[in-house]
């Protein structure tokens, strides 16, 4: 057995055990507060809570919510994904920023906005007096599938576009020439290659439905279907506090998460091609008759209009409406709202906590981030998996799962190291959670940096920190600033952290808009919620103004 040395990978064990003490601790904390009792062994108290119906009940929720939002997220993202990368659609790239929009707006917000639109007397009912309860049969369950579905499409839309054009024409065009219908090259050719690629965006969206906490919070709650990040957060919040509830339901989810990334890796690996190379190749085009540009355009326009323009209407008219039962009465409008927001102390101070913890995330990931992947690429062996295998794990869990875990270790130290009940604590949070953006930024831009430009530096008798200063950073500089711009973008609406682990009397910008929308002042948590937005694109039209500069 080949011994490992110390003094030569020092830097290395010593980045191991930081991140091991960031991302494992809290996850051995979880599984430990399962089956501790009262300090001793013990699986079947944690079997009992498992097997307890209502919890039963939620983890069955859970998989149905999960299947049904990939079902319907397909059903959206096939059609729109085949439209901008065959048709005559693919010329305007403005739709593919347009498609990004519903990413970009926080979920729970999204989903205030629909409950806005089609509660009983809402917005809906109010354009379109005659429709009576029409609009009330959406708390469903179709309801908050469908809410969820249009803000994770995008991603699943994405990959398969991505992929589409990939695809050379030479294929179809050789299946063509054998015979093969349309029918035959689209069952044996198109779908076969896309394989891959659906299972990797399908899982996305399956363990970002079942991580994610905003809209089965604020719609689903209201429907009474409740989930794995509901009740966890149910049972961490909520007199009496039962933490070993928490524990155990988490367990499952991260077995349930982790099972399925180890499925998809089986089907990426059985059904993954290699179509790119050396040789040039032309994608396919599909020519569309007008009558068939006017059905793409049509379809374009309803999933424009149900993923941005429903929820955005309720949310921008609803931080104008003066009272809210004249609703959308002319006369009924005013500004004041966000002038109350502007002058208000606890809105301020939610904005700058907000900025505060975004931008100091942003930055230390983007710091921690690129020294892991620098030392991934320095390092062999089993430094370079586990570097790699840990920085990148928080990736694959619920962020609810790891702040509970954050929770209950930083809880349990807390007189080795006060940081708990302090917002030190959550932009500790927001840097687990967030590292590995940094980590994928910037490993995705060292694959375009040759080697040979390394090289050169080095033999011309440039120090490493000179060739990392003046060649590697400058090459790398545009995926540290993604990574940083996603992770801000992320940090700044984040609810679930902020919602378990915000010290008292802290607000953020989530927290505050949730608060405003319980206690009635709608208007003021909508108008939150547009500053809100506006703060992101603000921010991304910044950073587009930096990087731009930079491009070759």
């Amino acid at each position: 057995m080949k011994q490992i040395d110390f003094k030569k990978n020092l830097p290395f064990i010593l980045l191991l055990i930081l991140l091991g003490f960031l991302i494992l601790c809290p996850l051995i904390s979880i599984f430990a507060k399962a089956v501790i009792i009262d300090g001793r062994l013990d699986f079947y108290q944690a079997w009992q809570i498992i097997t307890n119906s209502e919890n039963l009940q939620t983890i069955y929720n859970s998989l149905l919510l999960g299947v049904s939002v990939v079902l319907c997220s397909t059903v959206i993202a096939v059609p729109t994904a085949f439209l901008l990368a065959r048709t005559q659609l693919a010329k305007y790239s403005f739709l593919d920023i347009v498609f990004m929009v519903p990413f970009m707006t926080p979920p729970y917000i999204a989903s205030m906005g629909w409950i806005l639109f089609m509660q009983k007397n809402g917005l809906f009912q109010q354009l379109f007096p005659s429709t009576g309860a029409l609009s009330e049969n959406f708390f469903q369950f179709g309801g908050l599938v469908l809410v969820m579905s249009l803000h994770v499409f995008p991603f699943l839309m994405t990959m398969l576009k991505n992929a589409i054009l990939n695809i050379p024409a030479s294929l179809e065009e050789s299946a063509a020439v054998f015979g093969a219908g349309k029918t035959k090259r689209l069952t044996k050719i198109f779908a076969p290659l896309l394989t891959g690629n659906y299972a990797i965006g399908a899982l996305l969206v399956f363990v970002k439905t079942l991580s994610e906490y905003g809209t089965p919070y604020t719609l689903g709650r209201r429907i009474g279907f409740y989930v794995f990040t509901t009740d966890i957060h149910r049972y961490s919040t909520t007199a009496p506090v039962d933490f070993g509830s928490s524990a155990s339901l988490s367990s499952i989810l991260i077995f349930i998460c982790m099972g399925m990334w180890m499925v998809q890796n089986y089907i990426t690996n059985r059904t993954s091609y290699r179509l790119v190379s050396g040789k040039g190749t032309r994608p396919v085009q599909t020519e569309l008759s007008k009558l068939g540009q006017f059905g793409a355009w049509l379809w374009i326009g309803i999933v424009v209009l149900i993923a941005i323009g429903i929820p955005y209407f309720a949310i921008i008219s609803t931080s104008l409406i003066k009272l809210r039962g004249f609703g959308l009465a002319a006369g009924n409008f005013t500004f004041g709202h966000y002038k109350e927001l502007l002058t208000t102390p606890k809105a301020i101070s939610s904005i700058w906590n907000s900025l505060f913890l975004a931008v100091s995330s942003a930055t230390i990931c983007s710091i921690l981030g690129t020294i892991v992947v620098l030392a991934v690429r320095k390092a062999k062996g089993f430094f370079k998996k586990a570097l790699e295998a840990v920085s990148l794990l928080p990736e694959m869990l619920p962020s609810i799962v790891l702040v509970l875990g954050i929770m209950l270790f930083w809880n349990s130290i807390y007189k080795i190291i006060p940081l708990y009940n302090t917002i030190g604590i959550m932009v500790l949070a927001y840097v687990i959670l967030y590292i590995p953006y940094t980590v994928s930024y910037v490993t995705s831009a060292f694959t375009q940096i040759n080697e040979s430009l390394l090289e050169a530096g080095r033999t011309f008798g440039a120090t490493p920190f000179y060739v990392f200063r003046r060649i590697t950073l400058p090459m790398i500089s545009r995926g540290i600033f993604a990574g940083w711009m996603m992770i801000f973008i992320i940090a700044f609406r984040e609810l679930v952290t902020a919602s378990l682990i915000a010290p008292p009397n802290t607000l953020v910008i989530s927290t505050y808009i949730n608060r405003e929308f319980e206690q009635g002042s709608v208007s003021l948590g909508m108008g939150m919620a547009v500053i809100c937005v506006i703060i992101t694109i603000i921010a991304l039209l910044i950073f587009r103004k930096i990087v731009e500069p930079k491009e070759v």
